[in-house]
């Protein structure tokens, strides 16, 4: 599949690291250097603009490393991009270490993962079928 891209940054497309790879790296568009205080929280440009066919969506994911090793995620993971949406990707990133972090151009924030979904149409009924779970929820199937 291929999907319209405006590059507006000065680092390579995102592309894909391995042949299995879901995800590619975003990578930060910086004219100097920004640093997350702790609990602290940014909106990073990543200088690409898309468009999407309809029936797709980009989700915005953190880097497993960064949050690993720095506590640096993605606040609203996953985020989603609408096929509809025309303006810069931007990752919104909180830092949940007690260490400032700097980010530097180039560097890799985040993934992005293109995904297919479906459109829904409510049916309002008065009743659900039943089922073993039920209204059980939060842990209550005894998986632990």
């Amino acid at each position: 599949m291929e999907i319209k891209i405006i590059n507006k940054s000065r680092h390579p497309l995102p592309h894909y690291e391995t042949d299995l790879s879901a995800g590619m790296d975003l990578r930060a568009n910086l004219d100097e250097s920004i640093t997350i205080p702790p609990l602290g929280r940014v909106l990073v440009k990543t200088g690409l603009f898309i468009e999407l066919p309809i029936g797709f969506e980009a989700q915005v994911r953190p880097r497993s490393g960064l949050a690993f090793k720095k506590g640096i995620t993605v606040l609203n993971s996953p985020g989603t991009i609408d096929a509809d949406y025309r303006g810069e990707i931007g990752v919104i990133l909180v830092n949940l270490s007690n260490e400032f972090f700097d980010i530097e151009n180039g560097e890799r924030i985040a993934q992005l993962v293109i995904a297919k979904h479906e459109r829904v149409f409510w049916h309002p009924v008065e009743v659900l079928s039943d089922t073993d779970r039920g209204e059980g929820g939060f842990g209550s199937t005894g998986v632990k």
